[in-house]
């Protein structure tokens, strides 16, 4: 029998891989959207519902679980004030956790993000450990079966990361840079699409928190260079970067924050930088469930489109290998 399963957050960049995966392994899908228009990609795709729904409405939740094995919660932001953290990282998992144990619907799993922390820095990595927290208070009292995943930065060639570092040094001949030190632990978004379709089929990963992490760590200043480079920008060179100093770095955030859409970067985010985004070690990885993470030497190249043919087949083959 094909496992069902209900994706909040399905039309999102990991949702749409993630949807790939569950249908290579076979699974029906459900992935409410608040806007049809923005899953138009998933549309065509067989096994695939596509509802459009509010799922942070605690009667559309009670109404979509029923008929479901599991549930993936994907939704997060990045972006926005106090109350939009807490209605999305906070009461969302909650309301979840509450549907889950009303329809009967026990197994969940969770991606956090990696750095979420009661006391850090940025009310995004607040947020999603008071949303951890509640999702593992529902577990301890046996409501739900619950797994977290917690990615890096996530990488791919739709991303918002690494193709935006790209595209920003075609426009612009020099990159200010804000929390250029940070440092990251990249993971491509087929990876952790990868161990999201592993932990739904595994009952032991229930009660488990993976870190789903590359394999290197590069500094943001490292990451912008790297962007521009396989972009071909300057032939190859990428632009000159200018790492900003603290007073700087915040009104440049700050500068970002006001322009109309959503911000590339916000003080909310040069909080989150202030601590390392790599692997604790205190979780297992992505080897605990048998993925070889990919490295973002050998997928970026490819990704931005100037390492050539070569470089595009050895990426698949190593994908197809697995």
């Amino acid at each position: 029998m094909a496992l069902k399963v209900l994706i909040l957050g399905g039309s999102g960049f990991v949702g749409r891989h993630l949807i790939e995966h569950l249908q290579r392994a076979g699974a029906e899908v459900t992935a409410p959207t608040r806007r049809l228009a923005s899953a138009r990609e998933i549309w065509p795709l067989p096994c695939v519902t596509v509802l459009e729904a509010d799922v942070t409405q605690p009667e559309t939740l009670a109404r979509l679980l029923p008929g479901h094995d599991a549930v993936v919660n994907l939704v997060a932001t990045l972006h926005g004030s106090a109350a939009r953290f807490e209605h999305l990282h906070v009461e969302l998992p909650r309301r979840l956790a509450q549907a889950c144990a009303a329809t009967g619907v026990r197994r969940l799993v969770h991606v956090s993000a990696l750095g979420a922390a009661a006391d850090g820095p940025s009310r995004y990595q607040r947020s999603k450990a008071a949303g951890e927290a509640v999702l593992q208070e529902a577990a301890v009292a046996g409501r739900i079966d619950l797994t977290v995943l917690r990615p890096s930065v996530i990488f791919g060639a739709d991303d918002h990361f690494m193709t935006l570092f790209a595209r920003l040094q075609r426009w612009f001949p020099l990159i200010p840079l804000a929390g250029a030190d940070a440092r990251f632990q990249p993971v491509w978004v087929r990876d952790v699409a990868d161990a999201l379709v592993r932990c739904l089929q595994r009952a032991t990963t229930i009660g488990q928190t993976y870190e789903a992490c590359g394999p290197e760590v590069y500094t943001l200043r490292e990451l912008v260079r790297l962007a521009g480079q396989w972009a071909g920008v300057r032939e190859g060179r990428g632009r000159p970067i200018l790492g900003l100093p603290g007073p700087l770095a915040w009104l440049q955030a700050l500068a970002m924050e006001c322009l109309p859409g959503q911000p590339l970067l916000s003080r909310d985010n040069l909080d989150s930088m202030k601590v390392d985004n790599v692997a604790s070690g205190q979780s297992p990885g992505l080897d605990a469930l048998g993925i070889t993470p990919a490295s973002l030497l050998a997928v970026g190249p490819w990704m931005l489109g100037t390492a050539g043919n070569a470089a595009r087949l050895e990426v698949l083959r190593s994908y197809a290998g697995r």
